[in-house]
């Protein structure tokens, strides 16, 4: 039987064990192009072990609920950023490892605007825009050798309801 799993609003306090949130908050760092433009300077730590960054796009359908995981993956060679390029909300499901497994499940819910950074090696559910489909620049580790580890769940974990 499945367990339940709580959705929290995304913010920078609660997630910052598992990335970044890359969203505009405060003053710019910097007005750029002739004053017309506010600069959100470097809002994410890229990591990689080798290889290169580079940009990917995914185009991700809708999840609904109740909606099941079953499996969390990480990449220990590198950072993985998803930046929303639609309005469309996202779950973010990230873990803690103990012992080369996922431990502490969490759950965030983004808001339009918001994206994340995960860091490098942290266990994360996958894309699941919420409600809607989704396109999303992904920035990545791109390099030689195997940077995907998987991790199906003995007893996957439910959400039924999220935050509005």
């Amino acid at each position: 039987m499945p367990q339940l799993l709580d959705v929290s609003p995304l913010n920078s306090k609660d997630f910052a064990l598992f990335g970044d949130v890359i969203e505009i908050s405060g003053a710019p760092d910097k007005i750029i192009n002739a004053g017309m433009c506010g600069r959100y300077h470097d809002r994410a730590s890229l990591d990689f072990s080798d290889g290169h960054a580079g940009i990917s796009l995914f185009d991700a359908k809708a999840r609904h609920l109740p909606y099941v995981v079953d499996m969390l993956e990480r990449h220990p060679a590198g950072s993985q950023a998803f930046i929303p390029m639609t309005q469309t909300r996202f779950l973010v499901i990230v873990a803690e490892d103990k012992d080369g497994a996922p431990s502490n499940i969490r759950a965030f819910l983004t808001q339009p605007g918001q994206a994340v950074n995960l860091h490098r090696g942290v266990w994360h559910g996958v894309l699941a825009p919420f409600e809607a489909p989704g396109l999303y620049a992904v920035i990545d580790r791109i390099g030689a050798g195997a940077n995907l580890e998987e991790h199906w769940l003995a007893t996957p974990y439910v959400i039924e309801t999220v935050p509005d």
